[in-house]
């Protein structure tokens, strides 16, 4: 099988339109879905409106997605972080983020499954977040970016038997507008972060692609319900962000 099809959510900006772009470099159909279309075009690339907070709207892109592609690989990147401290934050940044993260992927593997299960082929990816192991200022999205890695290991044991594996990347400190949205850019914060980062810098887009891209691979069949750290070290000792 050479022919293969992407769905990537959040794929119109920062890392998702760089997997996208890569993908499409490798003769791949890529299917992005965000509330707004990328800035760039190809003529394997459809781009599908969706606001992923909304359960109706996805369901609806999910149902059209399963009636018109045969979905090898699906992308769930798009994430936003909503921080704020434990005395601000409200039960309903959890619900909304919980949908995002982990609801919107459920309802479009859904639509994806019935194709790979008959190609006996599949890759299901997650971005999620260093700060699934911690970080001021997280409590939703620290939750349901945790929340990810369980999801992906049970689904990892319920579809390795169909040759679909299940896979996530957890970024860390990554120069993207939801890093500077925290961090303000070219900020002494962000100098003095990338001093504390164990290799001396931030991550690029490109460093995240590459881990998605190994995933992303047909001949990596042997590798499933893993989650990959790429964060310069940030995940191993105490690097507060």
């Amino acid at each position: 099988m050479t022919d293969y099809t992407a769905v990537i959510t959040g794929g119109n900006k920062g890392i998702g339109a760089d997997l996208a772009q890569r993908l499409l470099e490798q003769d791949y159909r890529v299917v992005t879905l965000a509330r707004h279309a990328p800035d760039f075009s190809h003529e394997k690339l459809e781009h599908l409106d969706c606001d992923l907070l909304d359960p109706e709207a996805v369901q609806s892109v999910a149902d059209d997605i399963g009636a018109r592609f045969e979905v090898t690989h699906l992308v769930h990147n798009a994430g936003v972080i909503w921080p704020n401290l434990i005395e601000d934050a409200k039960p309903s940044d959890i619900t909304g983020l919980a949908q995002l993260h982990l609801g919107s992927a459920l309802t479009l593997l859904q639509s994806a499954l019935p194709a790979m299960k008959k190609r006996r082929f599949g890759r299901v990816m997650f971005n999620s977040s260093r700060a699934a192991l911690g970080a001021a200022t997280r409590t939703a999205y620290g939750a349901s970016k945790a929340g990810m890695i369980g999801m992906a290991r049970t689904w990892a044991l319920e579809l390795a038997p169909h040759g679909i594996t299940v896979n996530v990347v957890a970024p860390g400190p990554i120069q993207t507008d939801n890093f500077w949205g925290i961090i303000p850019k070219g900020s002494e914060r962000e100098d003095d972060l990338a001093r504390r980062i164990p290799v001396g810098r931030l991550g690029q887009t490109d460093d995240v692609t590459r881990a998605f891209l190994f995933f992303c691979d047909p001949a990596n069949g042997f590798v499933t319900g893993q989650t990959l750290y790429v964060c310069g070290g940030s995940s191993i000792g105490s690097v507060p962000i």
